[in-house]
């Protein structure tokens, strides 16, 4: 048996067996990897060419719409037979891959090399639509440097407000189209349930589902042990939502309000968003981060600041962009609003949970002597904090909050802090002229 120790694995007979057998189960999954890539990327070119060979088809001929679309859905029900898929999903997915192959090469050719994953090329292909076909390739170039850096859930922010700076119309604009379209409808289920499904706006979303956590932990927290309610959180938060519907009396319309004044007034919850100085101002309408989701527009942005009851200016370093101070209306808790402008999110790699949801660990153990100092501090999850202390994964912080993990079988991950979102420019006066030299 294999035993743990907080920062390392006993050295043991069966301890060496262990770490031997788990890396050759991470170089196995290596190679398998390599492997999927290679045939994922090969079927998207074959099904592209499929969509190809169906436009060649009926490009010699004198064929309707429909006559044209007959000829795809001819070849879709042909690959249909060998994949197993019906025509329909077949002539999907074969639509998908001309968009990737014919419209975003360069993702492509990064997938086929190792450099991003398939995650990433779906979140490069969803963003990238919203840009002009002229600027594609600009946008593509910096995307795919941004997920050659990060996993998937961290990176889609980043690329989504790329897609966004270069889009014909702003974020603000078709989002005030887009909230027009919020609703709510059922959709019937089995065995007596259905689904109840609210399109709104992002930041009302996050608002109301951290509203029903919170309400759901105080009623599970307060709970008497020796009643018999064994109700999960998501149950709990379901029964106050009915609960909150049925009886309670609304105290905005939300037909008239949208995600404007008077909904995000309601809002109690803990929401995090980075908004550009530039923003504030009024002078840029460029999409917001809500940290650990999507983009908000401008004007949420705003009346969400204007609302706030304190706000956090990070000072930046002019050069390269890294968090020198941080400073707020209240002075409590300077090192916690430091850490929570640095990290914004958990610091292992691939979590992006957001900060103000994690607890800020010691990287040396408090209890070993590791000190209280920017330096030594870092936002880790309830997850990722369980599993530095209790298993083989260990942990370095180096200067500027950068954290190497390594793993249990020696390999390492290094961890950069996040990119400021904000950067203050200092204007320097310039200096006076020399004083000229007096007459002789």
């Amino acid at each position: 048996m294999t035993e743990f120790a907080p920062g390392g694995v006993i050295d043991t007979e069966s301890g060496s067996r262990f770490m031997a057998a788990l890396a050759g189960l991470v170089d196995e999954t290596a190679a398998v990897a390599r492997a999927v890539t290679a045939a994922q990327v090969a079927e998207v070119r074959v099904l592209a060419r499929a969509g190809q060979l169906a436009d060649r088809e009926g490009a010699g001929q004198r064929l309707s719409v429909r006559q044209h679309d007959m000829v795809l859905r001819s070849i879709a029900a042909e690959l249909g037979g060998v994949l197993r898929a019906t025509d329909r999903t077949v002539q999907q997915r074969i639509g998908e891959a001309r968009e990737l192959v014919e419209g975003f090469p360069m993702t492509l050719d990064a997938w086929e090399s190792g450099r991003i994953t398939r995650g990433h090329v779906r979140i490069v292909m969803d963003a990238g639509r919203v840009v002009p076909v002229r600027r594609r390739a600009e946008f593509e170039a910096e995307a795919v440097r941004l997920c050659g850096s990060d996993t998937p859930n961290r990176v889609r922010a980043a690329v989504e407000i790329l897609a966004e700076r270069t889009a014909e119309r702003s974020f603000t604009e078709r989002h005030r189209e887009a909230a027009a379209c919020r609703r709510v409808r059922v959709v019937p289920g089995a065995e007596g349930m259905s689904d109840l499904v609210a399109t709104l706006p992002t930041v009302i979303a996050e608002g109301v589902m951290d509203r029903l956590t919170q309400q759901a932990a105080v009623i599970i927290d307060a709970g008497d042990p020796k009643d018999d309610d064994a109700r999960t959180t998501d149950q709990v938060r379901a029964d106050v939502l009915s609960d909150l519907l049925l009886s309670g009396a609304p105290t905005v319309d939300p037909t008239a309000t949208g995600d404007g004044p008077g909904a995000l007034g309601a809002i109690r919850a803990q929401v995090q968003v980075i908004v550009p100085v530039l923003t504030l101002l009024g002078t840029d309408d460029g999409p917001c981060d809500l940290v650990g989701r999507t983009p908000v527009d401008a004007d949420t942005a705003q009346c969400l600041a204007a609302n706030a009851p304190t706000l956090t200016r990070v000072l930046t370093d002019p050069i390269d962009g890294t968090v020198i101070s941080v400073d707020r209306y209240r002075t409590a808790g300077p090192q916690r609003r430091f850490l929570r402008a640095r990290d914004q999110h958990c610091r292992f790699p691939g979590c992006r949970r957001a900060a103000i949801r994690c607890e800020i660990d010691h990287t040396i153990d408090h209890a070993q002597g590791g000190p209280t100092a920017l330096g030594n501090l870092a936002h880790l999850c309830q997850r990722h904090h369980s599993m530095k202390q209790f298993t083989a994964w260990t942990v370095r912080q180096h200067a500027r909050g950068m954290l190497e993990w390594t793993s249990p079988t020696g390999r390492i991950y290094r961890e950069d802090a996040p990119v400021p979102p904000v950067a203050f420019i200092i204007d320097r006066p310039s200096p006076p002229p020399p004083e000229s030299a007096p007459p002789f």
